[in-house]
């Protein structure tokens, strides 16, 4: 027996299945007898919480689930008359509606009462996406790690998604084709508008050369939470520097689609901030 409020509430164990002593009229009890069975894995070792309302909520291991007129339980399934019930008692009423987005169907946004405006009060900052984008050798990186330590040195958290970085794991299975760049950028945007809705300064870099997937992953955001910054540095500056050799592999032939040489580079038209020659970058380290 364990109280909770006023109210005291038993102990579901198996293979018996116990209700709080406020929930003991033998309708209600036959009601969920029928309507509820055992997942044969399931197992419950915190209490159960009944309410005497028709919509019922119950706790279990520390989550909540709730039906109308009857009784469902995180790990417990319901039979198809009782769902049956349930969906017609409910007509008429208040039910958010699903949702098809791309392939994915039948899905439902869900509302958290921790929002983005209390993450960023909790870290004491603004979370938004700085994404640098530019020509490979034109010093991303450099870039993207020193405004993360320096941001770091003044307390703020800080990630930074690296386009070779990402690519080792999350974007492993998409080629250097214009769709599978697409996709490296639709996946990097979205997971940059995580961080952001975290509260947290999500630094990208990557050459991002196509115009129009930049400006989806700006789409993402609220206005002003996306700062584009262009890596405004010329080909030969950048082909001179070729720290990781590419741009040689790349005039001999070894490496097709190479952004710069045989696949363009679209400037952006409206980016935040776009250095010109930084003198302070360079791919040995730096500062900003």
């Amino acid at each position: 027996m364990v109280a909770v409020g006023s109210s005291s509430v038993l102990r579901c164990s198996l293979p018996e299945f116990e209700f709080p002593e406020s929930f003991s009229s033998s309708s209600k009890i036959g009601l969920v007898k029928n309507a509820v069975r055992f997942h044969p894995r399931a197992y419950l070792t915190a209490p159960i919480k009944a309410s005497e309302e028709p919509r019922t909520s119950l706790y279990v291991n520390g989550e909540s689930d709730s039906v109308c007129g009857g009784i469902r339980l995180s790990g417990f399934e319901t039979d198809s008359e009782s769902i049956n019930n349930c969906a017609s008692s409910s007509a008429g009423k208040n039910i958010r509606q699903m949702s098809t987005i791309g392939k994915s169907t039948n899905i439902m946004w869900h509302e958290c009462s921790v929002e983005k405006l209390d993450r960023q009060m909790l870290l004491q900052q603004k979370g938004c996406v700085v994404w640098i984008t530019g020509l490979s050798g034109s010093g991303k990186s450099t870039l993207a790690c020193a405004l993360s330590r320096g941001l770091h040195s003044r307390g703020k958290l800080t990630y930074v998604l690296d386009g070779d970085n990402v690519r080792h794991g999350l974007n492993c299975d998409l080629s250097f084709k214009a769709e599978d760049r697409a996709e490296n950028i639709r996946r990097i945007g979205e997971v940059a508008k995580l961080f952001a809705d975290a509260g947290i300064i999500c630094i990208a870099s990557l050459i991002s050369p196509y115009r129009k997937d930049r400006d989806a992953c700006r789409s993402l955001l609220p206005e002003g939470d996306f700062i584009e910054v262009f890596m405004d540095v010329p080909l030969q500056v950048c082909e001179a520097r070729d720290p990781k050799g590419l741009y040689k592999l790349a005039r001999a032939g070894k490496i097709k689609g190479f952004t710069g040489i045989d696949d363009p580079y679209e400037p952006p038209l409206n980016c935040e901030r776009s250095p010109l020659f930084p003198d302070c970058v360079t791919t040995e380290g730096g500062g900003l």
